[in-house]
């Protein structure tokens, strides 16, 4: 009976055992029968402006049907290549990550196409404490004097100049991947041609102030600036009416000139009467 009882677990198990290698047999062949491609990878963090050599990269399979677009499978194609975003490790180069070919490096591969990039000095006010970071946008105010008539006093007035910028760099830091705030002396900004003549005219005219503004906030909003009365409440007094020309006529030195009227000659008759004379003309 014992003999029976152990007879019985003994081939359980070995049906069991033929199940799980049935099992696994199955499950190896699915996996193998995946299609996968040969994918460029980053084996370290490259920071943005970085110029790539193979030794930051290795190739690994990468399943088909989650294939990105833009990705390379030969380490010699980004030989020399610049990375104009951070790239992780593990994380696949793709084109959209690269500047283009040609690009030497450093912060000049991350500006944008027609952009420039200008710096401003700034202290921990100006900066936002520190917390406009590579990568995050800002909003540019001036503080200046604001020209007035003859005879008149400047007032000063407060205006948003620029909105939307994008910080490029703090001092000599562009990494985008760190939230601690630094305060810093000066920050690099990405702006257009025109932008970059406004905030120079702005920095030399009046105090230049940074406002930090959220990372997906594209709105931008026209304002006519404050002046030191309209913040307190002040009406200003209206400015006087002018008064109204005289119009002077002038002659026109080529009008021609109204010619005289000749009138007829009169006819006269001395007339004598009682001694007297006189004469009557008509």
């Amino acid at each position: 009976m014992r003999n029976l009882k152990a007879i019985s677990l003994m081939i359980l198990a070995v049906l069991l055992g033929l199940a799980a290698a049935v099992y696994a047999a199955g499950w190896v062949a699915r996996k193998g029968s995946i299609a996968s491609n040969k994918v460029v990878v980053a084996t370290v963090d490259i920071e943005l402006g970085s110029r790539i050599n193979e030794q930051m990269l290795s190739v690994t399979d990468w399943p088909s049907g989650s294939l990105p677009p833009g990705t390379y499978s030969d380490l010699k194609d980004l030989q020399e290549r610049v990375a104009k975003v951070g790239i992780l490790r593990g994380e696949a180069v793709l084109e959209g990550k690269l500047a283009p070919k040609g690009t030497q490096g450093g912060l000049s591969a991350v500006i944008s196409p027609g952009k420039r990039a200008m710096t401003v000095r700034v202290n921990d006010v100006v900066g936002v404490a520190g917390f406009a970071l590579p990568g995050n946008y800002v909003d540019v105010v001036v503080h200046a004097q604001q020209d007035k008539g003859k005879g008149e006093e400047a007032r000063p007035i407060s205006k948003t100049v620029l909105e939307r910028v994008l910080v490029l760099a703090v001092a000599q830091e562009a990494g985008r991947d760190d939230t601690k705030p630094k305060v810093v002396s000066a920050v690099t900004l990405e702006l257009s041609l025109e932008d970059s003549e406004k905030l120079d005219l702005a920095r030399s005219v009046g105090t230049l102030s940074l406002v930090l503004r959220n990372q997906i906030d594209g709105d931008t909003v026209a304002t006519d600036g404050i002046t030191k009365n309209q913040l307190f409440g002040i009406k200003e007094a209206p400015a006087a009416a002018l008064a109204p020309a005289k119009v002077v006529s002038e002659a026109k030195p080529n009008a021609p000139r109204p010619r005289p009227v000749a009138l007829p000659a009169s006819q006269c008759v001395e007339v004598v009467q009682n001694a007297s004379r006189s004469l009557s003309c008509f």
